[in-house]
């Protein structure tokens, strides 16, 4: 029986990592698969999945209007569905998922953030904590050693960012992964 899986974490805990090597694991056995990744994030290419270990794949991009279950249901002999960037997919995206897994018996594992750079949920994280079947974290650690739980957004000089959009693509450059008392007092 196919699952909605939703393995999430802070930045830089191998998040797509692993969702590339899960894709080799079933290509490796002649299974073919869908992979896709959020329309903005274009810093190595449009449709580019890139890990920060320089693992890449070639992805199907989606945003906000992007309907998960009509191009499932147009797919032919799909035996997994990858989905990175997970905390950018919509409510109705999420259902769309849960849909695939439940009419078509397609397992289907997204991979993101738990919260944004506010300590605030993201709409797609929020109601796959909500529907998935498997709820996995993916551990990564603070400059403390302690479990980073958190994403700390930065200016140039490593400073805390308090306020801006909800969405904004970056990587090192742009945030790190903190514990709770390192996100709350950044200087100590």
């Amino acid at each position: 029986m196919a699952c909605l899986y939703f393995y999430y974490s802070a930045m830089n805990a191998g998040k797509t990592t692993s969702l590339l090597q899960t894709n080799h694991n079933y290509r490796e056995k002649g299974m073919d698969t869908l992979i896709f990744t959020y329309a903005l994030d274009t810093r190595y290419g449009p449709g580019v999945i890139t890990s920060r270990i320089g693992l890449q794949k070639q992805a199907i991009t989606y945003d906000g209007s992007f309907d998960f279950f009509c191009y499932v249901k147009g797919a032919r002999s799909v035996a997994c569905v990858l989905v990175d960037e997970a905390q950018f997919l919509t409510k109705k995206q999420v259902d769309q998922l849960a849909a695939v897994v439940d009419k078509f018996d397609i397992p289907v594992l997204t991979y993101g953030l738990r919260t944004d750079f506010l300590g605030n949920s993201f709409e797609g994280s929020q109601r796959l904590l909500a529907v998935a079947d498997v709820l996995t974290e993916l551990k990564t650690i603070c400059h403390c050693g302690k479990k980073a739980t958190m994403n700390m957004r930065i200016d140039k000089l490593g400073n805390k960012i308090t306020n801006g959009e909800q969405i904004e693509i970056g990587g090192n450059e742009r945030y790190v992964s903190v514990c709770r008392r390192h996100f709350n007092n950044p200087r100590k």
